[in-house]
């Protein structure tokens, strides 16, 4: 790396802030130059991780730009807001770091990509995108194993937004606690399906060429007494006839990080000329091909820096002037989310959703 990367964390409200500054603290050619949020003590944990000095931590989001002045920002916002801060920190010229998921709507994406000025990078940040045995897939299918990609079928989630917080450190779910997260709150962006449906229908926009379905049928569970949905089924129909699967759920029997739950998180990808097994951070995947029909486990590639984990993905990126690529680039990312906005449409009107182009929907 040639350039020292000044970064700043503006807003705590996902957990994965503090992840994200770990990736920074712990990068030789970058430094946390601020940390904003409107509630210190959201904060106060990060002070202490990193020790961040109290001239580097603010309140206001225009005295963290001036004075702290980073090349790039990680904004952790509820999901309804990414548009709001998107817009508000824009105009200071400085690459913006998204944690994901895009947005709430497609109008608010279209609205943060409006904002990018000439120069200025929009990055959405996917974490299973950095998953060894997601990456392999993508390699895989990249180098024609299993042919052209038919169908993928996605199921994910967790225990619960709540049980974990940054470094997946275990926590109490209590009823206090659900009553005041933006997680469970309907007009912030909450909800498993908006919290976990972009992850699939984006890596599955990665894994089969940027493809988008033309209707999208969804169906939401839970808890009726809850704001927001719980568990979510959205089955894609593509122009050629196959059909994909997307389900999310908050209540898995486990978290995938520590013991796969069943059914598996993960990822059934289904191509023509084989198909490919890939679960969360699991060592391995299963491919199948015409010639070894009865298939084989492979190990999952071991990455590399620059390319095992967002920050520094992204830095070597922006240091060498290469395109960022994949799940964090916006167009993709874009396809991912008119897929979920259609599936939060026929969640609500209880029927299938037409896509004539992505990102219209067909009345």
């Amino acid at each position: 790396m040639s350039k020292h990367w000044k970064i700043a964390g503006i807003n705590f409200d996902h957990m994965h802030m503090g992840d994200l500054l770990r990736l920074v603290y712990d990068h030789p050619s970058a430094e946390i130059v601020g940390i904003c949020d409107d509630d210190p003590g959201r904060m106060e944990e990060t002070i202490e991780n990193f020790s961040i000095a109290d001239d580097r931590v603010f309140t206001d989001i225009d005295q963290c730009m001036e004075q702290s002045d980073p090349d790039m920002v990680i904004i952790c916002a509820a999901t309804a807001s990414h548009a709001d801060y998107v817009e508000k920190i824009a105009p200071y010229g400085k690459h913006l770091f998204v944690e994901k998921p895009f947005a709430d709507s497609l109008e608010n994406a279209d609205r943060m990509l409006a904002a990018i000025q000439p120069g200025q990078e929009l990055i959405i940040n996917w974490p299973l995108r950095w998953y060894p045995s997601h990456a392999t897939a993508y390699r895989l299918i990249e180098e024609g194993k299993i042919g052209k990609v038919r169908e993928v079928h996605y199921y994910d989630g967790n225990r619960g937004p709540l049980a974990h917080g940054a470094d997946k450190v275990v926590l109490e779910v209590t009823a206090e606690r659900k009553a005041k997260s933006w997680f469970y709150k309907k007009t912030a962006g909450g909800g498993s399906l908006l919290d976990y449906l972009g992850y699939g229908t984006t890596l599955a926009a990665w894994f089969n060429d940027a493809s988008s379905p033309v209707e999208v049928t969804c169906v939401t569970g839970g808890d009726p007494s809850l704001d927001v949905d719980e568990h979510s089924i959205t089955i894609c129909r593509y122009a050629d006839g196959t059909l994909s699967k997307f389900e999310t759920k908050w209540g898995t029997f486990t978290d995938p990080w520590t013991l796969q739950p069943q059914p598996k998180c993960g990822f059934n990808i289904v191509g023509t000329e084989g198909t490919i097994a890939t679960y969360d951070l699991e060592p391995n995947i299963r491919i199948q091909t015409r010639e070894n029909p009865e298939g084989e486990i492979i190990s999952s590639d071991d990455l590399k820096d620059p390319f095992e984990a967002p920050i520094p993905y992204v830095l070597h990126c922006l240091d060498n002037d290469i395109t960022i690529e994949g799940p964090l680039n916006p167009l993709i990312s874009r396809i991912g989310q008119g897929v979920v906005d259609a599936a939060v449409k026929s969640a609500a009107e209880k029927k299938t959703i037409r896509l004539s182009t992505i990102g219209t929907l067909k009345m």
